[in-house]
């Protein structure tokens, strides 16, 4: 998000330094490729985090929670998606009762899209941290073996027997 801060910053002054900061839906002079960075970074990101999702809650779930799990991811992103459209509407509330023009406003030149996609990279950091603070508290589960997945767990042989005798 720290990325598309930077290029709504450039993309407002660029409105501004053409007179067209009055006009919501006048068309300032950037290419579309200024956007690539971030769509990059994003498709990243999302790739890696439902692949490790999907990696962590198979091996920790038993597997008759398989199906629980696979779902997981999405009731996921339907709990950020109702935590978005909450943050939207206070940004939306605070900067109201302040008499100042809306972050989020109607007019893309007027407002200031920067400032909200900074405070969304702020709560990016901070779950950082908190991920980090989980990560260091968070033990494998009991009977669990360290280092080995689901897939391969399933395929080892016990080889608990004294009776092999060379």
């Amino acid at each position: 998000m720290a990325v598309l801060a930077i290029i709504e910053r450039v993309r407002r002054e660029t409105a501004i330094r053409e007179g067209i900061s009055d006009i919501p839906d006048a068309v300032t002079h950037m290419s579309a490729m200024w956007l690539l960075p971030f769509y990059f970074l994003l498709g990243f990101s999302e790739a890696m985090n439902g692949v490790g999702l999907n990696e962590f809650f198979y091996t920790e779930l038993p597997k008759s929670m398989s199906s629980v799990a696979s779902n997981l991811y999405s009731i996921g992103l339907s709990a950020a998606s109702l935590v978005a459209s909450f943050i939207v509407g206070n940004v939306r509330g605070f900067i109201s009762e302040a008499n100042q023009e809306s972050w989020v406003s109607s007019n893309i030149n007027k407002g200031h899209y920067d400032y909200y996609y900074w405070l969304l990279s702020s709560l990016g950091v901070a779950n950082f941290i908190y991920y980090l603070a989980c990560s260091k508290a968070y033990g494998p589960c009991k009977g669990g073996q360290k280092g080995i997945t689901g897939d391969v767990r399933e395929g080892l042989i016990d080889d608990d027997d004294d009776d092999d005798v060379v």
